[in-house]
């Protein structure tokens, strides 16, 4: 759901931050891009709330928190029912710091309300509702799925914290943020989200948990690509996404 991505600097550019000017080979004053990027990062979109658009947004985010109460609601039955069951209780953790944030984001100067894009975002951000929630076949140890799904949890925690309220459902531009884990990639959250999944897979494994998975992830493609469409308008990212070549495999995607 990551709807802001951070442009990143050279190591050289920490360095470069105690006020005197520092040069890379190929001419660039990094010092110069440090402080051009802090600014960028603390400027705050302006945005004209019309009664309307409070109304959408006041729509969307209830729309949010009903949906995943009804998500809790049947987890939380499994769960009482087989405590051992510690995969289940991560993904509501892991689903509740994403709504969190979801509720909080700032609104965006431009937001892609595409009806395909706004379809698949939904989707995709609300995926598990579809999950089968009752025992399945454990691939993994519960704990060794749990393990995969806290580090994928302490990746996502990590780069939404680095974007703030930056954040939200649908792809937009909410300004870029510069710091974090966007160093090395275009779209780390995406990749805690990966990780996440692929350990409450482990533990809860289906046909029907794994086809909704391939699903998922055929949709978050989509999302990152609509992204990343509308945040190569701004010259900021486009120079990120030129010194950050991958968004979320490296050496692939």
């Amino acid at each position: 759901m990551k709807t802001t991505t951070a442009m990143p600097l050279p190591a050289a550019a920490e360095a470069g931050q105690n006020g005197t000017s520092e040069t890379l080979a190929s001419g660039v004053d990094v010092s110069g891009m440090a402080r051009a990027g802090e600014a960028c990062a603390s400027e705050m979109p302006t945005v004209t709330l019309t009664p309307g658009r409070v109304a959408v947004e006041i729509a969307v985010r209830l729309a949010a928190v009903l949906m995943f109460s009804m998500f809790v609601s049947s987890a939380l039955h499994q769960f009482y029912r087989d405590p051992t069951r510690v995969t289940l209780l991560l993904l509501v953790v892991s689903e509740a710091i994403t709504l969190a944030l979801a509720l909080c984001t700032r609104v965006p100067r431009e937001r892609d309300w595409h009806p395909l894009t706004v379809v698949i975002s939904t989707c995709a951000s609300f995926y598990f509702v579809a999950f089968q929630l009752a025992p399945g076949w454990r691939v993994l140890p519960e704990t060794a799925a749990a393990g995969l799904q806290i580090a994928g949890m302490a990746l996502q925690i990590s780069a939404k914290l680095t974007l703030r309220r930056s954040y939200g459902i649908l792809p937009a531009n909410r300004g870029v943020v510069v710091r974090g884990p966007y160093r090395l990639l275009r779209h780390p959250i995406y990749v805690g989200y990966f990780i996440t999944n692929v350990g409450f897979l482990a533990a809860n494994f289906g046909v029907r948990n794994l086809l909704i998975l391939v699903s998922l992830w055929t949709l978050q493609i989509y999302r990152v690509l609509r992204e990343e469409k509308m945040l190569l308008k701004d010259p900021a990212y486009r120079e990120y996404a030129r010194r950050v070549r991958y968004r979320v495999m490296p050496g692939f995607f």
